[in-house]
């Protein structure tokens, strides 16, 4: 658990906000506190042109979608400014074994009874032979398969975005300077600290300007400037659970239709993903070190992709991981100044908009309280730690044996918050989760079937409903879907009438 702040009395009011970096982190926080509080706070983001960003995360879940809603942004004008597409769900292709394929999907399955999920029904059925396929009673998972896509009147299809991640930081800081963000070119030379209390005073610029802050937000990558050298707050490695240490990030021109899915293809050492957005695909392998070389993984990939290069492979090193605290002293770390975890669930970009939406939430406009900021910190260690253990679950469950990275993973101890969702679903098919989880039950239920966990046994609930009334209960949903997923056009076609952007 994170650590409290040590603060005795609150601090000076907030009135001055520096943002450390830019990027997806820094201008997200940018564009919802400008839009937000922007009339009564003096905000400043520090960038410089000479420093890249990591900027190979471009598939999102759908709270992304929320949180433009909440910053009234334009989804047809965001989605042609960063050549977005749609995504219904992840393709995961050889994880349970070769050859094995399934998608965890968003949305719903089934229907749910107030005693038990659908999945409790759905497993009766099977045992009956007269149940379809597990996604066979999913929206989305159907449309994705069907590559098709529409928007749908009480936003009965729940979907995210594939998008170009650079793109999103232009189209965001666009957006903030319009609210009256002040961006400040320069590198960031010298971090001075108040002697009282050990708080971050001000930054000096290269160029000897100095910045000075009530609340400082560090959206400085990897170097977790402020968060971690300044304020010296430890980083929990988690590779004992999570091998991966390296990724290979490339770009290719387009060479089809684009599809609603995100594909995770498994390797012996790792996995690919692809992600298509309007004009290109985003390619990418994630790899451990211990298990493979740079070489061996770069030929992987590039034998693995389709369309020509636009860009040179480039190696991204890793821990994953995360600080111990993500709020210390009047210093807020975003992004990856506060950890990492692999994109396998496209959840990096969620965890910054949720640590937004918490800081707007607690915002200390009277000065910073130690309450407040342990509390922060508390929903930060929950919010990432079930992300931790639903990726886990991945690697864990897993019928693969043929190479030493996979054995290994199967044979991994789990934290015990992991082993006791295994347990408890392996058993009786129940899913417990706490009401702010970001993944649903229907998330952990696809991902363990998936992966081949079968419970071995379900609710009476399920029991007692006679055979004839469950199939019509299964065949009910499923023509449902059939006849909404018929009537939609094809992604590419609809993405193309409604958010069409400019070939680069």
């Amino acid at each position: 658990m994170p650590q409290q702040n040590q603060q005795p009395q609150p601090s000076r009011p907030v009135r001055r906000v520096i943002i450390a970096g830019g990027g997806t982190a820094g201008w997200m926080a940018a564009a919802a506190l400008s839009r937000t509080l922007g009339k009564v706070l003096d905000i400043k983001l520090i960038e410089s042109d000479d420093i890249g960003t990591v900027g190979v995360g471009e598939a999102t879940i759908p709270s992304l979608a929320q949180f433009h809603r909440l910053i009234d942004i334009d989804e047809r004008e965001f989605m042609a400014a960063t050549q977005a597409t749609f995504k219904l769900g992840i393709s995961f292709e050889n994880w349970r074994a070769r050859g094995e394929n399934y998608i965890h999907a968003f949305g719903s399955t089934g229907i749910d009874h107030w005693t038990a999920g659908f999945h409790h029904f759905w497993q009766k059925g099977r045992e009956r032979g007269i149940a379809a396929d597990y996604g066979d009673y999913c929206l989305e998972h159907r449309a994705a398969r069907a590559l098709r896509f529409g928007h749908l009147p009480d936003d009965g299809l729940v979907y995210a975005y594939h998008l170009d991640a650079s793109r999103y930081a232009r189209y965001l800081r666009r957006y903030a300077e319009h609210f009256g963000i002040e961006r400040i070119e320069g590198k960031i030379a010298d971090v001075q600290r108040d002697p009282v209390d050990g708080n971050v005073a001000a930054l000096v610029l290269d160029s000897g300007r100095r910045l000075d802050g009530d609340l400082f937000i560090d959206c400085t990558g990897f170097r977790s400037l402020l968060l971690g050298q300044t304020m010296g707050v430890e980083y929990e490695d988690w590779s004992q659970w999570l091998f991966n240490d390296s990724a290979i990030a490339v770009q290719t021109e387009s060479v089809g239709p684009a599809v609603p899915l995100t594909r995770a293809i498994a390797h012996d050492w790792g996995w690919q993903w692809r992600i298509p957005l309007q004009h290109r695909t985003g390619n990418g392998i994630v790899f451990s070190s211990r298990f493979v070389d740079d070489d061996t993984a770069r030929a992987a990939l590039l034998a693995n992709i389709e369309g020509k290069l636009l860009t040179e492979p480039r190696v991204i090193r890793f821990t994953p991981g995360q600080r111990r605290q993500v709020w210390a002293g009047n210093v807020v770390g975003l992004g990856l100044a506060t950890g990492f975890l692999e994109p396998i669930e496209s959840t990096s970009i969620h965890l910054i908009q949720r640590s937004i939406v918490r800081l707007l939430q607690l915002f200390p406009t009277e000065g910073i309280e130690p309450t407040d900021v342990a509390e922060f910190n508390t929903q930060a260690a929950d919010d990432i730690q079930t992300i931790r253990d639903f990726i886990i679950l991945h690697y864990k469950v897993t019928e693969r044996d043929d190479s030493p990275y996979w054995r290994a993973a199967r044979d991994m101890t789990v934290p015990p918050s992991l082993q006791h969702r295994l347990d408890l679903f392996g058993g009786s098919g129940r899913v417990f989760r706490s009401q702010n989880e970001l993944f649903s039950e229907n998330s952990w239920v696809q991902v363990m079937l998936g992966q081949g966990l079968n419970p071995r046994t379900q609710h009476h609930t399920a029991d007692v409903m006679p055979e004839r009334e469950l199939a019509a209960f299964l065949d009910g949903i499923r023509t449902g879907i059939d006849r909404t997923v018929a009537q939609m056009p094809a992604h590419q076609a609809y993405v193309e009438r409604y958010c069409p952007a400019e070939k680069p």
